[in-house]
């Protein structure tokens, strides 16, 4: 099958011509980067050079996919609201990674994004992509809209709860670090090297705009506090809550067993996850606890910002949008060390 990818030169653009490198079903045949329009990918990245020594980028264009079985849009916010509608008349399926379609409530994109959505009668029409969260949404699906990262790790580990009416869903608090690579490849002050190194920082308090993104796909209401660690790839989510009832570690690792038992993406285990177990693979790493002392329950989660948290979920996504097997092409095992 013949995909497109707008966006290639960025990192989740990056990402996605590695892992579809490496796909037996998907070829890349366009793939475009306005601000890069004309460079070869492998000079770019020359980790791409053995996989694409020819692929040369080219300038946004709706017209230029028509035909292709699917696209990836893996643009900053707001420009995938200008292309969905004239792209999705030309190709088989769309499959954005940035936010333009994740809401739901058009209300909310003032907002937390600070202008009025242009499309929004399109919002009813995407899929949210989470697969373990919403796969009967996803099989077919002409358009997705990938969830975050952030969203992604918080969502993960908080909805078994939810879903079980396990948890006061009011209040929960979700803590969580990630990687500069979150960040983008522009270059800003705040993503220099010499800010971020030897640095830990709390940045958008209580105004972050995926909180309503993580309230939308984990059925709770929370208290969102995003930090920037000073490494390249990786979140770790910590998330409390209160259990409506009383109940120990055991009894909540068993849900979170139970609920993810088939889950080929999904490592639930006894142990605080680690991002750098999770370096370069589309797995989630999950743990959790109860704390008997001051009764809240403690869930823990770990991932790749850049493949489950972005391409890895985009391919993902594709997989079950084009009636692939959802596993094909993804990695399950890290990189270490």
């Amino acid at each position: 099958m013949k995909v497109g990818i707008i966006g290639a030169s960025g990192y989740t653009g990056a990402e996605l011509l590695r892992l579809l490198a490496g796909h037996p079903s998907l070829e890349v045949a366009v793939a475009t980067a306005d601000t890069n329009a004309g460079q070869r990918a492998a000079d770019l990245y020359p980790s791409l050079a053995t996989a694409y020594p020819d692929l040369v980028l080219g300038a946004a264009d709706a017209e230029g996919m028509d035909g292709l079985d699917l696209v990836f849009l893996a643009l900053p916010h707001g420009q995938s609201q200008d292309l969905v509608p004239r792209l999705r008349t030309r190709v088989g399926h769309i499959v954005d990674l940035a936010a333009d379609f994740r809401l739901k409530d058009a209300g909310l994109y003032p907002v937390w994004y600070g202008s009025e959505h242009r499309c929004p009668e399109l919002l009813e029409e995407f899929s949210f992509g989470i697969p373990e969260l919403f796969r009967e949404d996803l099989g077919g699906a002409p358009l997705v809209a990938v969830a975050g990262c952030y969203v992604t790790a918080a969502a993960l580990a908080l909805a078994p709860f939810a879903r079980a009416g396990a948890i006061d869903t009011r209040g929960v608090i979700v803590d969580a670090a990630s990687g500069v690579s979150g960040a983008g490849r522009t270059l800003r002050q705040t993503s220099h090297f010499a800010t971020v190194d030897e640095d830990f920082v709390a940045y958008s308090v209580l105004d972050h705009r995926h909180t309503p993104e993580i309230e939308q796909a984990s059925g709770t209401q929370i208290v969102f506090t995003p930090h920037l660690a000073p490494m390249t790839r990786g979140i770790l989510a910590t998330c409390y809550a209160r259990p409506t009832t009383a109940g120990s570690t055991a009894a909540a690792l068993d849900l979170l067993h139970d609920f993810y038992a088939d889950e080929p993406f999904v490592v639930v285990g006894p142990q605080p996850p680690s991002t750098k177990a999770t370096w370069g693979s589309n797995c989630v790493h999950l743990t959790a606890r109860v704390d008997p002392r001051t009764g809240w329950l403690i869930v823990l989660s770990a991932l790749d910002n850049l493949v489950k948290g972005a391409s890895g979920q985009a391919v993902q996504c594709a997989n079950l949008a084009l009636q692939l097997p959802e596993t094909t092409g993804l990695p399950r095992v890290g990189v270490y060390p």
